[in-house]
């Protein structure tokens, strides 16, 4: 499908900031209003599996997913059904929902949708006292703060590359984060599944349970709002894997990742035509040269919400 088949536009397409990899846009038209996603295929992460996503997430919206309805996909561009709902803060959700949160999170990882295997994922990144280095050289604003973190970002890898997994492997979202989701008539709607794929269950469900217990920071963590999600999850079908630091795993994995591939956004120096503006790059580097040596820090005491 072409945005031609859209329907005829009212006025011009307009964009919307905020995106972390990608680029958004609204299209209003004869037929309704629409996002259209631009993907950033320059310099992802990962292979973007576009197929596989777009199955999935109208194998969801046909389960009664709260979501938005998938129209069309195509190597570079994602487009679904405009959405309206009130952007959720970066700060502790109610319990109801996120006990709804939970039950979707177990209605997803109830679906069959075939799911085309990939390679295993790279090691952590272990190129921090380079990365730190090239910073300095360079003038970065946040290069004094990495280069004193260096020791802690190489013991965050090795506790990613060395955190036991107990398993099972869900296919599933890998991103319910506060700006990843809405509030329409006070419940959920979820958004963005660029990232579906496989993941060990423990990971999705605590760093979706940490993610809207939370502030920005760590020190406003409400307990109820974190076992909430895990209550919606066992009463919508799901069973909870043991406890244990691999609950935490994927989101320092994920963090850890992110961080670096900003940080080489930034050291390249110029504006890129896809993915988040340089600005949002320097935000998001500050951010994680700040929050992950605290979430690491913290570790031991995240896994007492388990208990």
């Amino acid at each position: 499908m072409t945005l031609s088949q859209l329907g005829t536009p009212i006025r011009p397409m307009t964009r919307v900031h905020g995106e972390y990899a990608n680029r958004m846009y609204r299209l209003d038209t004869d037929q309704g209003s629409f996002a259209v996603k631009k993907l950033n295929l320059v310099d992802r992460r990962w292979t973007y599996q576009a197929e596989d996503v777009f199955r999935f997430e109208r194998e969801a919206f046909a389960a009664g997913v709260r979501m938005p309805e998938p129209i069309s996909v195509s190597h570079d561009t994602l487009v679904h059904r405009w959405v309206e709902g009130e952007r959720v803060p970066e700060a502790p959700v109610s319990t109801a929902y996120a006990f709804e949160i939970g039950e979707i999170l177990a209605r997803i990882h109830a679906l069959d949708v075939p799911w085309t295997p990939v390679s295993v994922e790279d090691p952590a990144p272990r190129d921090w006292p380079e990365l730190a280095a090239r910073a300095t050289k360079s003038g970065q604003p946040w290069a004094g703060e990495l280069a004193s973190h260096v020791e802690t970002f190489l013991a965050i890898a090795h506790f990613v590359d060395t955190c036991p997994r107990p398993g099972p492997v869900v296919l599933t979202h890998r991103d319910v984060q506060p700006w990843n989701l809405l509030a329409h008539e006070g419940r959920p709607v979820l958004l963005d599944w660029e990232l579906s794929g496989r993941l060990d269950l423990s990971g999705e469900l605590g760093s979706t349970a940490l993610s809207l217990a939370k502030g920005p920071g760590f020190d406003d963590i409400k307990p109820a709002v974190f076992r909430s999600v895990l209550d919606g999850y066992v009463a919508g079908g799901g069973a909870l894997p043991p406890a244990g630091p691999s609950w935490f795993a994927f989101l320092v994995d994920g963090w850890l990742g992110h961080t670096r591939w900003n940080v080489l956004r930034c050291l390249a120096g110029v504006e890129a035509s896809t993915g988040p503006d340089l600005a949002l790059s320097h935000e998001s580097v500050r951010d994680g040269v700040r929050g992950l040596p605290d979430l690491f820090r913290r570790l031991p005491e995240l896994e007492e919400l388990l208990l």
